[in-house]
């Protein structure tokens, strides 16, 4: 049986389990585990930032940006389907300290301008006052589907226009930028801070990066550990991300048959894809 639940349920390749067996390890707490840096130095380069951060989910990057990026009682924007609104357990409120206000970003979860501009809210004696706009790219819960730059490009203008800063949910960065044939670095450009998950589509077995500006990685390593995020030989579980950031030829190949995969689907009676 082929297992097709999603990207999470697949295993570590050959090279992936020696690259862990392998790997030169330090106390990366202390900012010496050589395989981390390396991982953070290289993921910080693909996506175009000052820095990066390994930690051990997605969820808590998501959660480390909201922590960094707000004050407490602030407002955050999100995509009414958003997993970080409906999957990560409330976390914004409960790490955070933050109000929620959901917009509808369509079939597709994009979040426009207009949006932004909607749900914005001026602090006052009364409201909280809007701190920050999560995107989210690929959509997970809106069929997957890939938000091209300038989408994104005009959700961060509308936010920067009035001060506040933009978290990008890119679990599956790497899946957006294959499919609008654009690189990671493009998509990750206009936003204050990136998360990427090398456990989906980059296939390693676990960890997930925070990327950003220098300060926002400084202040971010700091809510990592307060969360129970800081490990010590790191190296063994970076060592396989290293190789999964280094090597995504077969995500296109994924995308390849992944079409032909609902084009066989669709010709078959009752179902559709």
């Amino acid at each position: 049986m082929i297992d097709l639940r999603s990207d999470t349920v697949t295993h570590p390749s050959a090279e992936m389990r020696a690259a862990a067996a392998e790997a030169d390890v330090g106390d990366d707490v202390y900012g010496e585990d050589p395989s981390v840096n390396d991982l953070e130095a290289r993921f910080a380069d693909l996506v175009g930032t000052e820095a990066a951060l390994f930690v051990p989910t997605g969820t808590m990057g998501n959660q480390i940006a909201a922590r960094v990026h707000t004050e407490r009682g602030q407002e955050a924007i999100v995509e009414r389907e958003s997993h970080v609104y409906k999957w990560e357990v409330g976390g914004l409120a409960q790490h955070a300290d933050l109000q929620v206000r959901t917009v509808d970003g369509g079939d597709r979860g994009v979040v426009t301008p207009e949006a932004v501009a909607e749900g914005y809210v001026e602090a006052d004696a009364h409201r909280p006052g809007t701190g920050l706009v999560c995107l989210e790219n690929t959509h997970n819960s809106r069929g997957g589907t890939a938000i091209a730059a300038d989408r994104i490009d005009a959700a961060c203008e509308a936010a920067h226009d009035r001060d506040v800063p933009v978290h990008l949910d890119g679990a599956r960065l790497f899946n957006a930028a294959a499919a609008l044939d654009v690189d990671a670095a493009r998509l990750a450009r206009a936003p204050d801070s990136v998360m990427c998950c090398l456990s989906k589509g980059l296939g390693a077995p676990v960890g997930s990066m925070l990327a950003g500006s220098e300060a926002f990685v400084a202040s971010a390593r700091r809510v990592r550990k307060l969360l129970g995020g800081g490990m010590r030989q790191a190296g063994i579980i970076a060592a396989p991300g290293l190789l999964a950031v280094s090597n995504r030829d077969r995500l296109q190949a994924d995308h390849d048959n992944a079409r032909r995969l609902a084009a066989g689907l669709d010709e078959l009676a009752g179902l559709a894809a």
